[in-house]
């Protein structure tokens, strides 16, 4: 929340109800950080990951190889489940 509509993070606490955090909260969710480095980061890596296992012998390559400010996140029962089907 730092940084965002200029505000501190207390102001922004005060400022923001429950309901509107918790839109915000499934957005981030679904399209990601709110940070313009890190979108910009995530783009050149999804780019950089499909160049480099198009044209790598070994390949499998993951998104998260290339993002260097991002940790990859746990593998949860659910993305395993898909994984492994």
């Amino acid at each position: 929340m730092c940084g965002v509509g200029g505000r501190t993070i207390a102001e922004a606490q005060h400022r923001l109800s429950y309901p509107e955090f918790l839109s915000w909260q499934k957005y981030r969710a679904k399209r990601g950080s709110l940070h313009f480095g890190m979108r910009i980061e995530r783009g050149s890596a999804l780019l950089a990951t499909l160049y480099a296992n198009a044209n790598s012998k070994q390949g499998g390559f993951r998104l998260y190889d290339f993002m260097p400010h991002e940790e990859e996140p746990p593998l949860t029962l659910e993305r395993a489940m898909e994984k492994w089907h």
